[in-house]
């Protein structure tokens, strides 16, 4: 299938990890992008890092793709809503949305306060509703595509991550859902489900992380944000709706909705090793 030139990007979660990732790559083919997030400071270092002119073969200054930011809480409906439809007047209407905004906070269940727990629905599952609600008429208008970012662990439940696997694996299920409605509109659907992946957020995450959930992901390999960007156009351009970044992922992936069990007994087998070295300490 061929790729489908994008015009204008409008990009949650966009001022580090993958989003920006994704913001480079769409500037690189020369699309305008506008960076979405909460921190304003981290917004316009991001955009900074895109605006850089590009030199092309005869010495000339390549034409630079406008790249602007805008500050707002994607699960705040009224907040999405207003800014959101004064940034389409303001920058254009979006032919690519990428809801990529999120955070985790891994933890024992029975630990993870309730406000921690619905401030990761907010942002993950309802942020994706809300924004893909606002701008639906014009990627609608524009034959556009959307991706939603969901996780590995929203294809496979992480020991530590029980908020966070419910949200992304809404996430899933709200894309489904949503591509069987838009299929006849014109307008592609997406979900990327990657694996650990080297952002600011995977390093806050380590940090809290329960021992059980660190041996889990001990003997996995970690993936570059560009990697999973450039994984994510590969897979847009060959029309894949569930997008998985890395051969390892993919292959949990496939055990997962094949052969449930041997994923179940290896990460119990891993949890109840740990737990015995915890223990013996």
């Amino acid at each position: 299938m061929p790729e489908a030139t994008v015009r204008c990007a409008f990009i949650t979660g966009g001022s580090s990890g993958i989003g920006l990732a994704v913001a480079k790559e769409l500037v690189r083919r020369k699309a305008d992008v506008l960076l979405i997030a909460r921190d304003k400071n981290r917004l316009e270092q991001a955009a900074g890092s895109l605006i850089s002119g590009r030199v092309d073969a005869s010495g000339r200054i390549e034409p630079k793709p406008r790249v602007a930011t805008l500050a707002l809480d994607v699960g705040n409906p009224e907040q999405v809503k207003n800014l959101l439809l004064r940034a389409v007047q303001e920058f254009g209407e979006p032919d690519f949305l990428l809801n990529c905004a999120g955070e985790a906070f891994p933890d024992y269940f029975d630990r993870i306060p309730d406000a921690l727990f619905e401030q990761t629905i907010n942002v993950h599952l309802k942020g994706t509703w809300y924004v893909t609600k606002t701008l639906l008429p014009y990627l609608k208008k524009n034959q556009g595509i959307i991706v939603n970012v969901s996780s590995l662990a929203g294809l496979v439940g992480v020991f530590g991550y029980t908020a966070y696997s419910a949200a992304k694996a809404g996430v899933i299920g709200f894309s489904e859902a949503l591509r069987s409605e838009l299929v006849d509109e014109g307008i592609r659907i997406a979900v990327l489900c990657p694996p650990d992946t080297d952002t600011p957020g995977f390093e806050k995450e380590n940090r809290m992380k329960p021992r059980e959930t660190k041996a889990i992901s001990a003997s996995a390999g970690v993936l570059k944000p560009e990697t999973v960007a450039q994984e994510l156009f590969r897979g847009l351009s060959k029309g894949k709706f569930l997008i998985i970044p890395g051969f390892e992922a993919r292959f949990t992936a496939w055990v997962a909705r094949h052969m449930p069990v041997v994923v179940r007994w290896v990460m119990d087998r891993t949890i109840r090793n740990c737990r015995r070295q915890i223990q013996s300490v």
